[in-house]
């Protein structure tokens, strides 16, 4: 069994924030699987904290279409089609994998030192089994790279499309070859950055990707 997000807080915690991380992670890794239902008091007992900031961050995840709430029941985990995330994945090749050229011109020695430092959290996160860890990393990561492109509404588009992605196979994933290869990946784009290999970025960002549909939904793609 892989390990749960969702565990007591740790004491100081800013806990509607950390709930809703924790949760969002279980969600979008498939721990918590699409029609699963979850109330505020049981995910409370779990998180080791009162109802009313689990309450909140529940609330939150309505708004954001992770959950929906069933009247004098809790919150019911929602689905995102295979062609919602068919389309989801192909929309974020075509908008995140062209800029790596221009970024690649432009990519500076400081640059790639942070990137580096991002890449590395993302292995490991990947090492130590900690999806939570893993997903922030990663958003982390790839929001920043997009930055470089200097287009504020292209992060926020991809931030959204990330956010409606699910990736059910992940949370099996831990501890296996491939989610430390796809952790990698990320160095190995910034190799391809540093050495100002725009189409070799874009084509290995656009792979990589594409994961969503393969091993992170729990599919061979051999």
């Amino acid at each position: 069994m892989s390990p749960s997000t969702i565990n007591p807080l740790a004491v100081g915690a800013s806990l509607r924030g950390t709930v809703e991380d924790a949760v969002a992670a279980a969600i979008v890794s498939g721990e918590l699987a699409p029609g699963t239902l979850v109330t505020a008091p049981t995910l409370a007992a779990r998180f080791g904290v009162s109802a009313t900031p689990v309450r909140e961050a529940m609330l939150n995840l309505q708004k954001r279409g992770f959950v929906d709430v069933v009247r004098n029941k809790g919150f019911r985990i929602t689905d995102v089609s295979e062609q919602d995330l068919w389309e989801i994945v192909r929309l974020r090749q075509q908008l995140e994998g062209p800029p790596m050229r221009e970024i690649a011109r432009t990519m500076q020695p400081s640059t790639v030192a942070e990137l580096r430092v991002k890449a590395q959290a993302i292995v490991d996160a990947a090492a130590a089994a900690d999806l939570a860890a893993y997903l922030a990393a990663d958003l982390d990561f790839h929001l920043r790279l997009l930055e470089l492109h200097g287009n504020r509404r292209l992060i926020a588009i991809v931030k959204d499309l990330r956010q409606q992605t699910r990736m059910v196979g992940l949370a099996g994933m831990v501890g296996t070859t491939e989610l430390a290869r796809s952790a990698a990946e990320h160095h190995s784009l910034v190799d391809l950055l540093e050495a100002r290999d725009g189409r070799g970025a874009e084509a290995l960002l656009t792979d990589h990707i594409g994961h969503v549909l393969g091993w992170w939904s729990g599919n061979s793609e051999d």
